[in-house]
């Protein structure tokens, strides 16, 4: 059972914002994830991943707004998300949010272990704490 917290409009602004950055830039094979991170100071960075046709060296959308933030000079992390866009043959109307991959978890958790993640749980949604999502962490001295 997840310890979550219920979202404030800020959050909710945050997945707009990764809406925003998926529907300006939807590919059907390129590009179905849109990213947004707020920093601790507020600013917000959104991303969608990059799809290759070699799956193991697609990158999560999640780790491209990490990366855009922390090339802008912000490394404190508040709060991310995603959502995924419709691919023209699903029927569904609108993006969805969705909860990080493994490897996401591992990366948001390295970069900031404070930092909330905005997911579905239990049909709504919520946010937690990453480490919430990554018991038992592989952990190095690296700080």
């Amino acid at each position: 059972m997840l310890n979550v917290k219920p979202l404030e409009d800020r959050d909710y602004e945050l997945i707009k914002e990764a809406e925003r950055v998926i529907e300006t830039n939807y590919r059907y094979g390129r590009h179905h994830i849109g990213s947004a991170v707020r920093t601790t100071s507020g600013k917000v960075y959104a991303a969608v991943h990059v799809e290759a046709n070699v799956g193991r060296i697609t990158v999560c959308g999640e780790a491209m707004a990490l990366g855009k933030s922390i090339s802008e000079g912000d490394h404190e992390f508040d709060t991310i998300v995603a959502v995924a866009h419709p691919h023209p043959h699903e029927d569904i109307e609108k993006c969805w949010v969705v909860a990080p991959c493994g490897m996401c978890r591992e990366l948001i958790s390295d970069y900031g272990s404070q930092t909330d993640v905005i997911l579905s749980y239990r049909g709504e949604l919520v946010k937690c704490n990453v480490m919430e999502l990554l018991p038992e962490k592989y952990e190095s001295d690296v700080e």
